[in-house]
Protein backbone atom coordinates (compact mmCIF):
# COMPACT_ATOMS: atom_id res chain seq x y z
CA UNK A 1 0.00 0.00 0.00
CA UNK A 2 1.51 3.37 -0.96
CA UNK A 3 2.43 5.65 1.94
CA UNK A 4 -0.22 8.35 1.24
CA UNK A 5 -2.96 5.69 1.18
CA UNK A 6 -1.63 4.11 4.37
CA UNK A 7 -1.54 7.50 6.13
CA UNK A 8 -5.11 8.28 5.02
CA UNK A 9 -6.25 4.90 6.31
CA UNK A 10 -4.55 5.35 9.69
CA UNK A 11 -5.90 8.90 10.05
CA UNK A 12 -9.39 7.65 9.21
CA UNK A 13 -9.19 4.93 11.85
CA UNK A 14 -7.92 7.37 14.47
CA UNK A 15 -10.60 9.95 13.70
CA UNK A 16 -13.40 7.37 13.72
CA UNK A 17 -12.17 6.08 17.06
CA UNK A 18 -11.79 9.55 18.55
CA UNK A 19 -15.28 10.48 17.34
CA UNK A 20 -16.90 7.41 18.86
CA UNK A 21 -15.08 7.89 22.15
CA UNK A 22 -16.11 11.55 22.28
CA UNK A 23 -19.75 10.63 21.61
CA UNK A 24 -19.69 7.96 24.30
CA UNK A 25 -18.14 10.34 26.83
CA UNK A 26 -20.63 13.10 25.99
CA UNK A 27 -23.60 10.73 26.21
CA UNK A 28 -22.40 8.96 29.34
CA UNK A 29 -22.68 11.93 31.71
CA UNK A 30 -24.79 10.70 34.63
CA UNK A 31 -25.92 14.22 35.57
CA UNK A 32 -27.42 14.94 32.17
CA UNK A 33 -31.05 14.27 33.10
CA UNK A 34 -33.63 12.61 30.87
CA UNK A 35 -35.30 13.28 27.52
CA UNK A 36 -34.88 16.74 26.01
CA UNK A 37 -32.96 17.98 29.05
CA UNK A 38 -30.36 15.29 28.39
CA UNK A 39 -30.03 16.36 24.76
CA UNK A 40 -29.73 20.00 25.78
CA UNK A 41 -27.00 19.06 28.23
CA UNK A 42 -25.13 17.03 25.62
CA UNK A 43 -25.36 19.84 23.06
CA UNK A 44 -23.49 22.08 25.49
CA UNK A 45 -20.67 19.57 25.97
CA UNK A 46 -17.48 20.21 24.01
CA UNK A 47 -16.96 16.45 23.65
CA UNK A 48 -20.05 16.13 21.50
CA UNK A 49 -18.78 18.84 19.18
CA UNK A 50 -15.32 17.28 19.14
CA UNK A 51 -16.92 14.02 18.01
CA UNK A 52 -18.82 15.82 15.27
CA UNK A 53 -15.61 17.55 14.14
CA UNK A 54 -13.81 14.19 14.05
CA UNK A 55 -16.54 12.73 11.88
CA UNK A 56 -16.55 15.74 9.54
CA UNK A 57 -12.80 15.44 9.02
CA UNK A 58 -13.06 11.67 8.74
CA UNK A 59 -15.62 12.13 5.96
CA UNK A 60 -13.12 14.21 3.98
CA UNK A 61 -10.28 11.76 4.57
CA UNK A 62 -12.48 8.74 3.79
CA UNK A 63 -13.46 10.31 0.48
CA UNK A 64 -9.79 10.87 -0.33
CA UNK A 65 -8.97 7.29 0.73
CA UNK A 66 -11.63 5.62 -1.42
CA UNK A 67 -10.61 7.79 -4.36
CA UNK A 68 -7.22 6.03 -4.22
CA UNK A 69 -8.30 2.41 -3.61
CA UNK A 70 -11.10 0.26 -4.98
CA UNK A 71 -14.23 0.67 -2.86
CA UNK A 72 -14.44 -3.08 -2.18
CA UNK A 73 -10.95 -3.00 -0.67
CA UNK A 74 -11.43 0.30 1.15
CA UNK A 75 -14.59 -0.80 2.91
CA UNK A 76 -12.96 -4.03 4.05
CA UNK A 77 -9.91 -2.13 5.33
CA UNK A 78 -12.29 0.25 7.11
CA UNK A 79 -13.59 -2.68 9.15
CA UNK A 80 -10.55 -2.34 11.41
CA UNK A 81 -12.39 0.66 12.92
CA UNK A 82 -14.59 -1.85 14.74
CA UNK A 83 -11.59 -3.49 16.37
CA UNK A 84 -9.91 -0.25 17.42
CA UNK A 85 -13.14 1.24 18.79
CA UNK A 86 -13.97 -1.88 20.80
CA UNK A 87 -10.47 -2.00 22.30
CA UNK A 88 -10.52 1.72 23.06
CA UNK A 89 -13.93 1.32 24.72
CA UNK A 90 -12.48 -1.43 26.86
CA UNK A 91 -9.47 0.66 27.84
CA UNK A 92 -11.26 3.95 28.52
CA UNK A 93 -14.76 2.92 29.61
CA UNK A 94 -13.99 -0.53 31.04
CA UNK A 95 -16.49 -2.14 28.68
CA UNK A 96 -16.73 -5.89 28.84
CA UNK A 97 -15.01 -8.13 26.30
CA UNK A 98 -16.53 -11.60 26.09
CA UNK A 99 -14.86 -14.56 24.44
CA UNK A 100 -17.13 -14.13 21.43
CA UNK A 101 -16.17 -10.48 21.06
CA UNK A 102 -12.49 -11.33 21.29
CA UNK A 103 -13.00 -14.06 18.68
CA UNK A 104 -14.80 -11.55 16.45
CA UNK A 105 -12.00 -9.02 16.90
CA UNK A 106 -9.52 -11.70 15.89
CA UNK A 107 -11.47 -12.65 12.78
CA UNK A 108 -11.91 -9.04 11.69
CA UNK A 109 -8.21 -8.37 12.25
CA UNK A 110 -7.19 -11.40 10.19
CA UNK A 111 -9.59 -10.37 7.43
CA UNK A 112 -8.26 -6.82 7.33
CA UNK A 113 -4.69 -8.12 7.31
CA UNK A 114 -5.49 -10.38 4.35
CA UNK A 115 -7.17 -7.56 2.43
CA UNK A 116 -4.38 -5.14 3.30
CA UNK A 117 -1.72 -7.55 2.12
CA UNK A 118 -3.43 -7.83 -1.24
CA UNK A 119 -4.35 -11.51 -1.00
Amino acid sequence: MPLPVLLLWIANVLLATAGQLAFKAAAGDQGAGEGLARWGHMLRRPLLWAGIACYALEFVLWTAFVSLVPLSRGVLLGAINIVVIVLAGRALFRERLTRWRVAGIGLVTVGVALVGSGL
